[in-house]
């Protein structure tokens, strides 16, 4: 059964996605940054609403109060796509730091190529830290998020992997606060498996914190030790 409901979700999934991609590709010209945000992001609060609908998984979020007026680096841990599609919609507008690969995603790559991600290469280490620094900047400095999987790769429910520190390094260099956020998405949404769960995803978003005068490894870890105990 479960596995009749999670192919009917990616019926939707992506029924839903390839007509609404080419109409932002098609309406980009027209649109602002912070205009294709409210319009493109549509895709990610119907796939939340859909896989509730064919899945049955729901999700409870505690700590909204802590999201601030301000941009932010949102720092979380990585378990499936729920997290990301969930995350871009809750703290809209926010740009993600994305492996390039993505982005030559039929569809998919191609829409949010027009929400100008962070896309870097893993190859080159040293220029991607660079990278993440200069237009991460940027983007907070135009009030836009910044969302950042520290762990680098989606990881099981209950696996431990650990975090690297440049969603740290940025905050740190811009000045802009820290949100924690951790979840248990990766027990109803498996990474790279088909079969869906249903479930109630729990989410925990912390408190906003300060960078000032924060070491960037003492930062990071500060905020992996916040979310494994959420967790």
């Amino acid at each position: 059964m479960m596995l009749l409901r999670s192919l009917f979700f990616y019926l939707g999934y992506y029924g839903y996605l390839i007509p609404h991609a080419l109409l932002c590709i098609v309406s980009s010209q027209f649109l602002s940054i912070q205009s294709r945000y409210r319009y493109y992001l549509l895709w990610n609060a119907f796939t939340l609403w859909w896989f509730k609908i064919t899945c049955g998984v729901k999700y409870d979020v505690s700590g909204k109060e802590n999201i601030p007026n301000e941009a932010c680096v949102i720092l979380a841990n990585h378990q499936s796509p729920w997290e990301t599609l969930f995350l871009y919609w809750e703290f809209r507008p926010v740009c993600a730091i994305l492996k390039k690969e993505l982005l030559n995603i039929p569809f998919f790559g191609w829409g949010l190529r027009l929400l100008n991600p962070i896309a870097i290469d893993r190859s080159k280490r040293n220029k991607s830290l660079q990278q993440l620094l200069d237009q991460g900047k940027n983007r907070l400095d135009e009030g836009i998020s910044v969302l950042i999987f520290p762990e680098g790769t989606r990881v099981a429910p209950g696996v431990v992997k650990k975090f690297s520190a440049g969603g740290a390094e940025l905050a740190i260099a811009s000045g802009f606060p820290v949100i924690p956020v951790a979840h248990d998405a990766g027990h109803c949404w498996p990474a790279h498996k088909l079969v869906k769960h249903p479930g109630t995803v729990k989410v925990v978003i912390g408190k906003p914190i300060n960078t000032s005068g924060r070491e960037s490894r003492e930062l990071i870890q500060e905020v992996e030790a916040w979310i494994r105990q959420a967790i």
